[in-house]
């Protein structure tokens, strides 16, 4: 058997192999509601043999989303288009995971394909909120620094977001601390300037995200997995960096992380990224071995090969696909033919799955 077909076992959930759909925002709710849009989107996924289908960043409050169209999940009222997806994806025996998110001074812009500005009121945008008051590019506004009060109702917004997810039916969370949103800006000193106890140094810098996760996890059953995913290196000099990362991980693992999903970027604009197949597999491998904690690769994943020898070679132990299954859903399905293995279809998709001679 191919190795990327491999179940991985966490806590009490198994995963029928290790391909996972990433979180993808579709910037296309209306108030935070969940639609017939995210309902196709996620299904599909599954319906196409990813094992576990990560809902894309889920704003724990209206300040925290990246655009007016983010998904929500601020008040129980979000909760019943929620638990359709859930068990749609249930029905297809793959796993339903949610990404936990707040976009902190990158929230409060246009859908990319209107532009991405940020918005003022009048445009209906809103002041955003940063650990200190630096704007993320020279010509837009800057946000306002959380006091200790507001920092401590994040926390508390996270933690009625976990129970709302417990609530709708998703089986795992990935807390959302990469990509230059607000528990990255904590962890970063590019963007975090603080003197108090929320800054400075390392362990000011990663407290946010450890109250975060304590708070989460009063919620959250301990036999549910629980993810992390953050941004392994700023790719600029003087930011967070790889053995910050590996550092970081070993509290994680302490705290009762599952499994670090790694990324990268995203928090200084026109940071030098090397982007190229793989080019963020390294970041999986070292914080993997450095701290002994599962970890998920991304980054320009796009055949079986690729993400068969990830696996093979123990340098992640999922992969999580982004791009590459908007490209395709059924990429699961696909790979497993290419490797040569006897995967489960869907039953109405069986009369497909070997093409015609």
């Amino acid at each position: 058997m191919p190795h990327l077909f491999t179940p991985l076992k966490i806590k009490s959930l198994e995963l029928k192999n290790r391909l996972v759909t990433s979180p993808m925002c579709q910037y296309s709710s209306h108030d935070g509601f969940a639609n017939d849009w995210h309902l196709v989107h996620l299904g599909a996924r599954a319906v196409g043999g990813s094992a576990l289908v990560i809902a894309e960043a889920t704003a724990v409050s209206p300040e925290g989303r990246i655009t007016p169209y983010d998904l929500g999940i601020w008040k129980d009222a979000h909760m019943e288009q929620l638990n359709k997806i859930t068990s749609f994806i249930d029905q297809q025996h793959s796993i339903a995971g949610i990404q936990l998110a707040h976009a902190g001074r990158k929230a409060s812009h246009q859908q990319p394909w209107k532009g991405g500005g940020q918005l003022n009121k009048e445009q209906g945008g809103w002041l955003t909120v940063a650990p200190s008051e630096l704007a993320f590019t020279s010509n837009e506004t800057a946000p306002a620094a959380l006091s200790s009060a507001e920092i401590e109702k994040v926390i508390l917004d996270f933690k009625n977001a976990a129970k709302r997810a417990l609530a709708a039916g998703f089986k795992v969370i990935e807390i959302h601390g990469a990509h230059g949103y607000l528990i990255h800006e904590f962890l970063s000193p590019l963007s975090n300037r603080r003197t108090d106890e929320w800054g400075g140094s390392f362990e000011n810098r990663t407290r946010l995200l450890l109250q975060i996760i304590a708070a989460v996890q009063e919620e959250w059953p301990h036999d549910y997995p629980l993810f992390v995913r953050i941004s392994a290196t700023d790719w600029v000099e003087g930011g967070w960096t790889v053995d910050d990362s590996v550092a970081l991980a070993h509290k994680l693992k302490e705290a009762g992380v599952d499994l670090i999903d790694c990324s990268s970027g995203g928090n200084v604009p026109n940071a030098p990224i090397p982007a190229a197949p793989n080019y963020q597999v390294p970041f999986a491998e070292a914080v993997k071995k450095g701290a002994d904690i599962l970890t998920g690769a991304v980054g320009i994943i796009v055949t079986a090969q690729q993400a068969e020898e990830i696996i093979t070679s123990e340098k992640a132990d999922v992969v999580l696909l982004a791009r590459e299954l908007l490209r395709d859903p059924y990429f699961p399905l696909r790979a497993a033919s290419i490797l040569g293995h006897d995967t489960t279809w869907p039953v109405q998709y069986e009369r497909a799955k070997r093409p015609a001679r």
